[in-house]
């Protein structure tokens, strides 16, 4: 368990755990919602699949790290620590499901808590899902206050036609878009702040 807890650290590893659920219940459709609000001093994570989902008994036993069979669970210690995680930094983790419905996992933490996890590599998460996954579309959407970045992998597929997501040059243009998507939403909330403080 402590070497799983190693490996937990960040909240892009937590993100790529919850992925990697959603591709195993066979989804084709992945939302992940990261929500950094410092006004409310909160740090929101949701993840939307359009997998198998599962059933009251299976999510309430979701948390538990001692439940471990993989063929009434398709999660391993991924969500046990998560839990956990939020529990440590004054907040909660949420799952919601039913058979055939899919899945919503939403992970909040107080944001200015010693403890919360720092948001990792969100950029490489994002593209070894994407070219790992090709069959899962996945929206992305990272806001901080006012400030949002978005990445739809279906509008870009559709973009690149029979060119595939793997292609060398696509990769090198992906890896820009992201890092850059990122940085900007960042940006935009930093220009309001310096905008608000001079009309101050």
């Amino acid at each position: 368990m402590g070497a799983q807890i190693d490996i937990m650290r960040e909240l892009a590893q937590h993100i790529m755990d919850l992925l990697e659920n959603s591709a195993r219940a066979g989804a084709r459709r992945v939302e992940i919602d990261l929500d950094q609000q410092r006004a409310a001093d909160r740090l929101v994570l949701r993840v939307i699949d359009d997998g198998r989902g599962m059933s009251p008994e299976v999510v309430s036993m979701a948390t538990d790290p001692f439940f471990t069979s993989r063929t009434c669970r398709r999660v391993g210690l991924g969500l046990p620590l998560l839990a956990a995680s939020t529990q440590r930094c004054d907040g909660h983790l949420l799952i919601k499901s039913e058979p055939g419905r899919g899945a919503v996992v939403e992970a909040a933490f107080r944001l200015s808590h010693i403890d919360t996890p720092p948001l990792g590599d969100l950029r490489t998460t994002l593209m070894c899902t994407i070219v790992g996954h090709p069959e899962l579309d996945i929206v992305y959407r990272y806001t901080v206050d006012g400030g949002t970045f978005e990445l739809d992998s279906a509008a870009i597929k559709s973009e690149l036609g029979e060119v595939p997501l793997s292609h060398p040059r696509i990769l090198r243009w992906l890896e820009q878009y992201i890092s850059e998507g990122l940085v900007t939403a960042s940006a935009v909330t930093a220009q309001e702040e310096e905008v608000h403080a001079k009309v101050d």
